[in-house]
């Protein structure tokens, strides 16, 4: 997994498909507690169509390579964190696709610095002030403590708690237990990723969400909103409200899916960002 140094932090990431090619380049932008692999399935999807896409470990409590003390932690903080991911590999014309918490940062990198994105794929996720949901509003409370994060990621080792209700059992329909697992490992591992995971949460506000969607519309890339239709958390009213927001949005429902479309439905949003990298890229970003 290769490792980039940014100002305001390291990154790693994992990159598939050709290292030429003419199709425009994707960047995967993961949620709360997940890693880059939760993008495998799609990005090995996009790589068999020739489509060059970069995964990386974005510090959201799945990481292992944890931040200074002093990094910008907030969803802002992070969001210029991808901008100069973006910058360090030189990406331009880039499909920008995130999915839960992602989707929300996504928006942050829209709204902070959007010369390098040409499009965006949003799959369920945080918009308005739906961040968190509600459904996660309690846990999402804890986890602004260290203390409580550490005891919640010891709990999560057990899988029938990691696999439930009261874990990420609402999430997906395909959820495997090695892979929740492995998103648990580092928090009772390196304690570097249970502060980050704290910070991030006591820094999340919905009202700076609901404020900057009401720029949104001033990005004039083209925008598809790959939404599943069976998630009690991101309903597909929230996706068709968020594709108001934007200036030129479509909005696809996937039947079956949950909140993490990636594992549940990897074809479909794959063929999604296809369709959209195959569009020409405005000329009016900023």
């Amino acid at each position: 997994m290769p490792f980039l140094e940014l100002p305001s932090g390291a990154v790693r990431y994992d990159i598939y498909g050709p290292e030429v090619s003419a199709a425009p380049p994707v960047v995967l932008v993961h949620g709360l507690l997940n890693d880059a692999v939760i993008w495998t399935e799609v990005a090995e999807r996009l790589a068999g169509q020739g489509i060059r896409s970069y995964a990386p470990d974005w510090p959201l409590g799945s990481h292992t390579v944890p931040r200074d003390r002093d990094a910008d932690q907030s969803p802002r903080g992070i969001a210029r964190l991808i901008v100069e991911f973006l910058a360090g590999l030189e990406l331009s014309n880039v499909t920008l696709v995130g999915n839960d918490t992602g989707g929300a940062l996504c928006q942050f990198v829209i709204d902070e610095d959007p010369s390098r994105v040409a499009r965006l794929v949003l799959g369920n996720c945080d918009a308005f002030d739906v961040f968190p949901p509600e459904a996660f509003a309690r846990l999402f409370a804890a986890m602004r403590s260290e203390r409580q994060v550490a005891l919640l990621a010891k709990l999560m080792r057990l899988r029938p708690l990691r696999q439930s209700g009261l874990g990420f059992g609402p999430l997906a329909h395909n959820l495997p237990a090695d892979l929740t697992a492995r998103w648990i490992r580092p928090l009772n591992e390196n304690p570097g990723s249970v502060a980050d995971l704290a910070r991030f949460a006591r820094a999340v506000d919905p009202a700076e969400l609901l404020e900057l969607s009401t720029r949104l519309h001033r990005f004039t890339g083209p925008v598809t909103l790959a939404w599943g239709t069976d998630d009690q958390a991101f309903t597909e009213e929230l996706g068709r409200r968020l594709q108001q927001a934007f200036s030129d949005a479509t909005f696809v429902p996937i039947p079956g899916a949950r909140t993490l479309t990636p594992l549940d439905a990897p074809e479909a949003l794959a063929e999604q960002i296809a369709a959209i990298a195959a569009r020409p890229a405005s000329t009016d970003q900023k």
